[in-house]
């Protein structure tokens, strides 16, 4: 059967000859695309295919967290293609010690299991919660608790333990061992806990639900629930890890210690890694067998790993993301201070969310015709994520051009609201 065939017979129809037609995209239509095409960055700054140039404040959604193509593991990466690409984890793969080493040494994990993506990362994170409650605890808990607005990933288990019903819709029925409640609320969360329950799951930072920080005292308070019932606490540590916040790991701002705590984005500057790390006592809950992949952590994937954490502890990057996030936020609670329009500015380090009034989508749009270039965290709420290389200069460029769009875009909101 030809493809014409093949579109009549799926309900699609012919078209008339005299019709023009249009090649579509071999691509599924799975993401709402802008309408640049990026072919070129280097450290902030990244140009189309037009030759426009852009300053970088998304880094590929806290990808690229030392700049785009950084020198020192590019080199690594041009060594390690020159040497050996892939071998099977059926085999030791020397460099898988050394990345988990740098993870465990700079954190209070004791292992770590290498994996492509954070949702894969926050799969291996609910699999191992649910193994070591069922056959070394025998427990037979499977439950984790996740909350509203959360952002966990897009494998079935990932999405149904995000507390977004965006990410769910058109893919029921949803896995079983999955309770949402809402943030902050403890009363809500110490209801939601069973007999059944294996984990509560959290980000330190809701970068996808608004750049919400967790509370501190609601943070505690989890941790020692899940004292209390023999819960294990995993953190999502994604988008927050990897220096972002200011720390090396977003949960060492707050005291508390996760029993499990997952890692991609900024972990290997683009190239797609991920890590789940967990306490020495989770150890025999993943025996040979019991989990695996063919990708993570191969030979090009841990020297871009090594080289990638090298580099952030050799130049105290997530020391001098704190003190650039800091400046960040000044400058643009200075800026933005008159603006009713504006109710909120937040975040940690390098992960700020700017909240309005109303949806900022087009105050996007025209930052990418001023040469500037950011995301969004919901409807109504700007998210920066410059690289942690970023400089004063380079903040200071950006903050001008955002604040000029913003007061453009409130007084335009205010004359129609009065119209």
């Amino acid at each position: 059967m030809n493809k014409l065939t093949q579109a009549e017979s799926a309900g699609t129809g012919t078209q008339d000859a005299s019709t023009p037609t249009h090649k579509q995209s071999a691509i599924f239509p799975s993401y709402g695309r802008y309408d640049i095409s990026l072919v070129k960055g280097k450290g902030s700054w990244v140009w189309d295919d037009k030759g426009n140039k852009y300053l970088d404040f998304t880094c590929g959604l806290a990808v690229t967290s030392l700049g785009h193509a950084p020198e020192k593991v590019g080199a690594k990466l041009k060594e390690q293609i020159d040497t050996l690409w892939h071998v099977s984890n059926l085999f030791h793969i020397p460099a898988q010690e050394k990345v988990a080493t740098l993870l465990t040494d700079n954190s209070c994990a004791d292992q770590v299991f290498f994996c492509n993506s954070g949702a894969e990362a926050n799969e291996a994170a609910i699999k191992l919660a649910r193994r070591y409650h069922q056959k070394v605890k025998g427990t037979g808990r499977y439950e984790v608790i996740t909350f509203e607005q959360s952002f966990h990933g897009r494998t079935l288990a990932t999405l149904t333990a995000t507390g977004q019903q965006k990410v769910k819709e058109g893919f029921l029925p949803l896995p079983a061992g999955f309770k949402t409640v809402p943030l902050h609320d403890l009363p809500a969360l110490e209801a939601a806990i069973s007999e059944n329950t294996a984990a509560i799951m959290l980000e330190m930072v809701l970068a996808e639900g608004g750049v919400l920080e967790v509370e501190p005292e609601f943070l505690n308070a989890v941790s020692e629930l899940c004292k209390k019932h023999g819960l294990l606490l995993i953190v999502d540590e994604v988008q927050t890890g990897m220096g972002r916040t200011g720390k090396l790991f977003a949960y060492q701002h707050y005291g508390i210690e996760p029993d499990i705590f997952t890692l991609a984005k900024g972990i290997a500057s683009g190239f797609p890694a991920g890590a789940m790390l967990g306490k020495g006592y989770l150890r025999e809950a993943f025996t040979a067998g019991s989990h695996a992949t063919t990708f993570g952590g191969t030979p090009l994937a841990t020297a871009v790993m090594a080289a990638t954490i090298e580099t952030m502890l050799e130049d105290e990057l997530p020391q001098r993301a704190a003190v650039m996030g800091e400046y960040l936020t000044g400058l643009l609670k200075e800026k933005l201070a008159d603006l009713s329009f504006v109710l909120d500015i937040r975040g940690k380090g390098l992960l700020i969310g700017i909240e309005c009034q109303s949806p900022v989508g087009d105050i996007v749009l025209a930052g990418q015709k001023q040469g500037l270039l950011f995301v969004t965290a919901g409807p109504n709420v700007i998210r920066l994520l410059p690289n942690l290389y970023v400089s004063k200069e380079e903040v200071d460029q950006a903050v001008d051009i955002l604040s000029e769009l913003i007061h453009t875009y409130a007084k335009k909101e205010s004359g129609e609201a009065s119209s």
